[in-house]
């Protein structure tokens, strides 16, 4: 998504970065970095996981039935969640966003 200074909208464009840092039998972890305007896309979540945000800042949750939820994290404040979870996380701001999420196997 792109951010029209003009109007203040956000538009689509490239998927959030993301970057695996372990992966081994017990755990993933992965540090997910969002621009502004960037997703991660539709995707399930299999495992159990915890969320470190490594950067204070908004997100938003698109559920499958397209209901949108504000996610405000703040960094060093973890959160856990329970596997099963289905959803596209947003960021619709106008600063990057960060966060570590460890997968729990």
């Amino acid at each position: 998504m792109t951010l029209s200074a003009d109007r203040g909208i956000i538009e689509p464009t490239m998927d959030a970065t993301s970057t695996i840092f372990e992966d081994n039998e017990r755990v993933r972890v992965t540090e997910w970095r969002f621009a502004p305007g960037e997703e991660t896309g539709w995707h399930r979540h299999e495992l159990d996981y915890t969320v470190i945000p490594i950067s204070t800042g908004n997100l938003t949750i698109i559920d499958r039935n397209s209901v949108e939820t504000l996610n405000s994290i703040s960094m060093g404040i973890p959160y856990f969640r329970y596997s099963g979870a289905e959803h596209n996380v947003v960021n619709q701001s106008s600063s990057e966003v960060a966060f570590i999420e460890i997968e729990i196997k």
